[in-house]
Formats: structure tokens, C-alpha cells, sequence
């Protein structure tokens, strides 16, 4: 009986609840056409799967099974299969490159003749870098590991795949994966399956961060996941849609319009849709020019959909600075105050004056303020909006500053 890879990897990967439960969600299919393993897209399912040679895992050890499991799925984690592939660069030697990536965080988990940095050809490599570093290292190398190939009456000139081809080439120097079909995938069913994938990962990383534990998958890894699966909020459409969702109906009557249930008799009403929107700026000496710059950059552009009061603040409300930008105006950002920060003054102010929307542009470092009778919502950078002072329900959004 031929070696079921699904029967094993729970065993497999039993101390490791990341790739376990990413396992669970990756298909794993036993095929003879490849010497080895591989992970690619699907082209009839849509969905990331891994076809592995029977005869072949069955010759492994288990150590060795479980590390060639776990390199396989961080070629998906880290996207090797799919956005990462960088244009106009030979195939192989991108494999070559990606490979090295991830063995380096699996030095004593794979075969010895897999390809590792540190070690034969590439002994002069350092562990620990990314594919494209590898990438750029590796692409002279690789030609005159060929040229001496050939030199030396080893082949080195044939297609891909062929006896002295690349497909030779790579195997002999230590590549034992399959990499064929990466990119060989319809454009939507590359998006469809990416999509798909990164909601694997995503699933996988909550389950092992409440198992408070990743396994083997060191801290930089863990990262690199983490920031990978985040959620990339374009915060100039956030800012617009807060504009739209912060729209009050105005009516009047105007005999203009006609009355679609009393026509002719009564007057119809006329509906004017206009947000009043209050903008504060944290003008205290710990936000820099950048981000309001940033800031000051997208305003121009939401000046299109709406009307703002600006409201320059510190530690108080410099009221005879508070002025209202026009719709359709375009300015430059200014900065009028360098002081300390307390949110409780531009709070007070915009609820005195039925404002129907907050947006307040600010580094958190300052005590949470009291409660906005209309809706608010936080605008600061990636580093400021992970490690706000205070905790809120309301929505905080980090801009590119």
C-alpha cells in the first residue's frame, strides 16, 4: 500500500498548532507525476493544495517528513507561489532564492542535501533573509554554477526538466521540491485562491494565538504572518465614507417639486444633504510634520465632498484659530500650536456646536476624553494606533504618514 501523507500529519504535526491548523486547511494530494512535493493553485477548485510522491515520503524519517510539510506551507505563508513572484527573473533561480528563505528556519528539520545558506555552494550566505535578498545575492552564483556545470561536460544546456536541463540543474544542487505551476493560474483564480489562502492563514494564526503557542515558528516569522494577514484599511476611503455616514437630511417644503402623494396640492419637500463635520488637530509638539502633512493632503481632497471646521488644539481649543474649509478649497497644512495634549477641550467644543461628525487627528498620548454626542473617530499613525494610551470602542485608523 502506497504512503497516505493524510494519515500521518496530525502525528506529524502535533507540536506545532500553526501548521497544524493551516494543514487542515491546505488539500494534500499523492501523485507520482513529480519526484517529491509541491504547492500550487488548483486550476479546476480555485483553492492552495499540496501534491506530494508517495514512494518518496515514505523513505523519510519522520523529522524529515514534518520539516518538508512545514516548508511547503510557509511557501504559501509567505507567498512565494503567488504576489511575491517577481517579474523578468529566471523561474529557477527565484525557486533557488525562495528556498533559502525558508530552510534557514529549518536547518535541522530537512534532508542534508536540501539547499541551506551557510552550506557547499552557497557557504558564504548568512541565514535569516528574505527571498528577495537571496535573490539578489544568488543571480551571479547560479550562472557560474551552470558555467562550470557545463564545463565540466555535466549538461546545463537542455529545457527545463530535461536530462541536463534546469529542472536537472536544480535538483542536483539541492532544490528537492516541485515548483512548477507557480503563476501558471488564470489571473481570477489567482486572486480567488489567494484570497482564499490568506483566510487560511489568518484562521490558523488565531488558533495558535489562543493556544498561546506557534511551535517551531520563531518570533521574526511570527511577525512577518502577522503583519502579512493584517487587514490593509485604505483610510482615505474611511475618511470618506465617515463624511457620507455623517449626512443629515435637511427638508423644506418648495412648490417647485411636485408632491408624489398630493400632487397639485400640497407643496413637495425638497431634501438638502449636508455633513457638518468637525476636524481637530493635535497640534502639541509630540505629532510631527509628516502626518499632518498627511493629513493635510487627503483634507484637500475630501474638501470635495464636504465642508470642515478646523479646530487647532493642545491642551486647550485655540478658538481664535478654528476656521471653516470651504468645499472645493485647497490649502496647505499650517501648524499654530507646539503645546501639551488633552482631548476633553476639542470634545466640549464640538459638542456645544451640533457638529455631526469628529474626526481627530492626534498621536493617543493623552488620557481617553469624556463622551461625543456624535460620532467620532481617530485618525494617527501605525505605530501610534498599536500602542494607543487609551482603550475605545470607537474606530481608530492609522494613516501613511
Amino acid at each position: 500500500m502506497s504512503f497516505d501523507l493524510n494519515k500521518h500529519v496530525a502525528r506529524l504535526l502535533m507540536n506545532e498548532p500553526f501548521f497544524a491548523a493551516l494543514s487542515r486547511r491546505v488539500d494534500k494530494r499523492s501523485s507520482t507525476a513529480i519526484p517529491t512535493a509541491g504547492v500550487r493553485v488548483n486550476k479546476d477548485t480555485g483553492y492552495f493544495e499540496m501534491i506530494y510522491n508517495p514512494e518518496f515520503f515514505e523513505k523519510l524519517s519522520d523529522n524529515h517528513r514534518a520539516g518538508i510539510l512545514k516548508h511547503e506551507f510557509y511557501h504559501l505563508v509567505f507567498e512565494h507561489v503567488t504576489t511575491r513572484m517577481p517579474e523578468d527573473v529566471n523561474p529557477m533561480v527565484w525557486n533557488f532564492a525562495a528556498d533559502l528563505a525558508i530552510n534557514s528556519h529549518l536547518e535541522t528539520e530537512l534532508p542534508d542535501t536540501c539547499l541551506m545558506p551557510g552550506r557547499n555552494d552557497f557557504a558564504d550566505l548568512p541565514k535569516g533573509k528574505t527571498a528577495e535578498w537571496y535573490l539578489d545575492a544568488i543571480k551571479d552564483k547560479i550562472e557560474e554554477m551552470k558555467k562550470n556545470r557545463s564545463e565540466k561536460g555535466e549538461g546545463g544546456e537542455q529545457g527545463e526538466g530535461g536530462e541536463g536541463g534546469e529542472g536537472d540543474f536544480a535538483e542536483s544542487n539541492g532544490q528537492f521540491d516541485s515548483h512548477e505551476g507557480w503563476g501558471d493560474v488564470d489571473p481570477t483564480t489567482n486572486k480567488i485562491a489567494q484570497q482564499r489562502l490568506k483566510e487560511a492563514i489568518k484562521s490558523a494564526a488565531e488558533e495558535a494565538s489562543r493556544a498561546n503557542s506557534w511551535g517551531s515558528v520563531s518570533r521574526e516569522c511570527r511577525k512577518e504572518i502577522m503583519e502579512r494577514i493584517a487587514t490593509k484599511i485604505d483610510w482615505r476611503k474611511v475618511l470618506r465614507y465617515f463624511i457620507k455616514t455623517s449626512q443629515k437630511a435637511n427638508k423644506s417644503s418648495t412648490i417647485k417639486r411636485i408632491n408624489r402623494r398630493y400632487a397639485y396640492i400640497h407643496p413637495g419637500r425638497k431634501v438638502q444633504r449636508q455633513a457638518r463635520v468637525a476636524i481637530s488637530i493635535d497640534q502639541s509638539g509630540s505629532v510631527d510634520d509628516a502626518m499632518l502633512n498627511a493629513f493635510f493632503s487627503e483634507l484637500n481632497k475630501l474638501a470635495e465632498l464636504a465642508e470642515f471646521t478646523v479646530i487647532p488644539f493642545d491642551s486647550e481649543v485655540a478658538k481664535d484659530k478654528v476656521y471653516t474649509w470651504k468645499k472645493g478649497e485647497k490649502k496647505k497644512w499650517e501648524r499654530v500650536l507646539y503645546g501639551g495634549t488633552d482631548f476633553n477641550p476639542p470634545t466640549e467644543y464640538v459638542n456645544g456646536q451640533g457638529f455631526d461628525g469628529h474626526i481627530i487627528l492626534t498621536d493617543l498620548c493623552a488620557p481617553k476624553p469624556k463622551s461625543s454626542k456624535c460620532q467620532r473617530m481617530w485618525m494617527t499613525t501605525k505605530a501610534h494606533a498599536q500602542r494607543p494610551y487609551f482603550q475605545t470602542n470607537e474606530r481608530i485608523i492609522a494613516i501613511d504618514a
